[in-house]
C-alpha cells in the first residue's frame, strides 16, 4: 500500500469520524425540545440514553464480528446511511416510545461505526498508531463541537425547529459515506481470523481496558449530554448560552484531543490517562463549589471537556501495545464503552430532578472514582503481552 492509499482512507476515517461526533453530541442540546415534543418528563426521557447505548452495545459486539469477516468500508458506509435515516426520522416520532425505537436503530449503527473506524485504523498503522488514533478522535470532537452550533441556531431561528436541526446533521453524513464507497477496504489482519486463543489469553486485560472505557465514555457522555439542561436549570444561561455551553464542553474535547497527539509521541498511556482522570476530578470538584456561578460553570466544563478528551484513544492505543487487536476485541472494548455511555447518562436523569442538577457532578466523582480503581488495578498487573503469553 502506497502512503497516499493510506492517507485517503485515514481521510475517509476521519470523516466518518466527524459525522459521528455531530451525531452523538446532538441528543443533549435537543434533551428539552423532544421532551416537550413526545409529551414527557426529562426523567423519562432520560430512556432514550438507555435506548441508545443498548443499540450501541449490541453494534459493538456484531460490528466487532463483520469487520474480521467483510470488507470494512461499505459496513461502514451503511452504517452513516443507517445514522442519517434515524436522524431524520427521530424528530417525527409522536411519542417516547417510538423515539426509543429510533434510538436503538441509531444506536446500533454508531456502536458498528465506532468499531470499524477504530479496527480498520489499527490494521492500517500496525505501528506508530498512538498520534494517527489520537487524531481520529480529534475529528470525532471536531463533530462533537460543531453540533450544538448547528442545534442552537437552527433552535433559536424564528422559523427554526428541532426537525430542522436533525435533518441539517443528517444530510452532513453524506461526504463520509461517498468517500468510503469510492475506496477499498483495507485487509483484514491476520490475526482476526485466528482470534478465539488470543482473546482468552488476554481476556483479563480485556475486561479491565473495558473498564477504563466505561469511566471514560460515561465522563464523556454524562456531562456532554447534560450541561445543557443543568445551565438552563440552574438558570447559568438562557437557551443560547447553554448551547454555547454545550459546544464550549466540546470545543474543549476537540482541543484535548488535538493536544493528546504530541502527548501520545511523549508520554506514556498510563500517564496520560492518571493526567486525565485528576483533571476530570477537579472539574467536577470545582463546579460543586459554586453551582450557580456563571464562571465556575464554565471553568468546570472546559477543564472536563480538556481532561477526558484524550482518555479514549489513549485507551485503545495501550490496548494495541499490549495484545493483538482484532475486530472481535474491539467489540468486547465498545461493550464497555458503551454500558458506561448508558450508566452514567441513565443515572444522572434519574437523580436530575429529585435531587438536583448538581447531581451532574456527584455521579461524575463516582464514576471517575471507580476508573480510577480499575486504573490502579491495571497499572499493578504489568504489561499484558508478558504476563499472559501461553
Amino acid at each position: 500500500m502506497t502512503g497516499g492509499d493510506r492517507l485517503w482512507r485515514t481521510c475517509a476515517y476521519y470523516s466518518a469520524f466527524i459525522g459521528l461526533g455531530l451525531v452523538l453530541s446532538s441528543l443533549g442540546p435537543t434533551l428539552p425540545a423532544l421532551a416537550k415534543l413526545t409529551g414527557v418528563s426529562l426523567g423519562s426521557l432520560s430512556t432514550v440514553f438507555v435506548a441508545r447505548s443498548s443499540g450501541y452495545l449490541a453494534g459493538a459486539v456484531l460490528g466487532g464480528r463483520l469487520y474480521d469477516r467483510f470488507p470494512g468500508h461499505p459496513l461502514m458506509a451503511s452504517m452513516l446511511g443507517v445514522m442519517a435515516l434515524t436522524m431524520a426520522l427521530a424528530p417525527l416520532s409522536p411519542s417516547i416510545t417510538a423515539l426509543t425505537c429510533v434510538f436503538v436503530c441509531l444506536g446500533v449503527a454508531e456502536g458498528t461505526l465506532d468499531v470499524g473506524g477504530n479496527t480498520l485504523l489499527t490494521w492500517l498503522y500496525p505501528s506508530g498508531l498512538g498520534p494517527w488514533m489520537n487524531g481520529l478522535h480529534f475529528f470525532f470532537g471536531v463533530g462533537a463541537m460543531s453540533s450544538p452550533l448547528i442545534v442552537g441556531y437552527a433552535l433559536g431561528h424564528p422559523y427554526g425547529s428541532v426537525t430542522i436541526a436533525y435533518w441539517c446533521l443528517a444530510a452532513l453524513m453524506l461526504p463520509a459515506i461517498l468517500m468510503l464507497l469510492l475506496l477499498p477496504s483495507p485487509q483484514i489482519a491476520g490475526h482476526a481470523r485466528q482470534q478465539g486463543g488470543a482473546l482468552r489469553a488476554h481476556r483479563t486485560t480485556i475486561f479491565l481496558l473495558a473498564g477504563l472505557l466505561f469511566a471514560a465514555v460515561g465522563a464523556e457522555v454524562g456531562f456532554g449530554n447534560w450541561i445543557y439542561t443543568y445551565a438552563l436549570t440552574q438558570q447559568v444561561a438562557e437557551e443560547s448560552g447553554a448551547a454555547l455551553l454545550t459546544s464550549a464542553f466540546w470545543g474543549a474535547f476537540t482541543f484535548g484531543r488535538l493536544l493528546g497527539i504530541p502527548l501520545a509521541a511523549r508520554l506514556a498511556p498510563t500517564s496520560i490517562l492518571l493526567l486525565c482522570f485528576l483533571g476530570c476530578a477537579v472539574g467536577s470538584a470545582v463546579a460543586l463549589l459554586q453551582p450557580q456561578a456563571v464562571g465556575m460553570v464554565w471553568v468546570a466544563t472546559i477543564v472536563s471537556g480538556l481532561a477526558v478528551a484524550p482518555m479514549f484513544a489513549t485507551v485503545l492505543s495501550l490496548a494495541g501495545d499490549r495484545m493483538p487487536i482484532t475486530g472481535r476485541a474491539t467489540g468486547w472494548f465498545f461493550i464497555g464503552s458503551s454500558t458506561g455511555g448508558m450508566t452514567v447518562p441513565w443515572v444522572i436523569g434519574q437523580l436530575f430532578e429529585p435531587l438536583g442538577p448538581t447531581s451532574i457532578f456527584v455521579v461524575a466523582l463516582v464514576n471517575l472514582g471507580v476508573g480510577l480503581v480499575v486504573y490502579t488495578v491495571f497499572v499493578m498487573r504489568g504489561p499484558a503481552r508478558q504476563a499472559e503469553q501461553p
